[in-house]
């Protein structure tokens, strides 16, 4: 699957029997995926690995978006809710649900459903906006035009953010 995404955006030159890749570094790459009717991306560099979701084990206690615990070969991962943690309802868990594993802190995000892979160019990415629909704007890093609809690029960064209230 993997070397079907890359085949997309690597280059191979033959020289001298020696192969050569490379890049066009003003193009990103986002993983894509939807929560209700939202069609939103990540940059694919801050995720792990995309699996259907797995057994959840509740926390008692924990902030309202995260969704639980999993074990992902031996490794214990937090599961955020992406729609409660972006300012939207509960998410049900559907045949069509995955979770999106990212490289930082082991952090499983619980989506809807998987899209495809998004190639930007740099120039292509607007400011975001205030706020998109129910979507809450400090977690937009920014929108891109799709031919039919607008792709909303989320900060891993602002997501993963929380602030801890101290009582004096």
């Amino acid at each position: 699957m993997w070397r079907k995404i890359f085949s997309r955006f690597l280059i191979q030159k033959m020289r001298n029997d020696q192969i050569y890749m490379s890049y066009d570094l003003n193009t990103k790459l986002f993983v894509t995926f939807r929560i209700d009717e939202y069609l939103l991306g990540i940059d694919i560099l801050k995720v792990r690995e995309i699996n259907r979701v797995l057994d959840i084990t509740y926390v008692q206690h924990a902030r309202e978006y995260i969704r639980g615990l999993i074990n992902l070969r031996g490794q214990t991962v937090t599961v955020f809710d992406l729609g409660i943690r972006l300012g939207l309802k509960i998410r049900k868990i559907t045949e069509a649900s995955h979770n999106i594993v990212l490289k930082a802190d082991l952090v499983g995000l619980l989506v809807d459903s998987i899209g495809d892979v998004v190639e930007a160019r740099e120039e292509e990415i607007e400011q975001p906006p205030a706020n998109v629909g129910g979507i809450t704007g400090k977690f937009i890093e920014g929108v891109v035009k799709l031919e039919d609809e607008l792709l909303i690029l989320l900060s891993v960064e602002k997501i993963l953010e929380y602030k801890v209230k101290r009582e004096a």
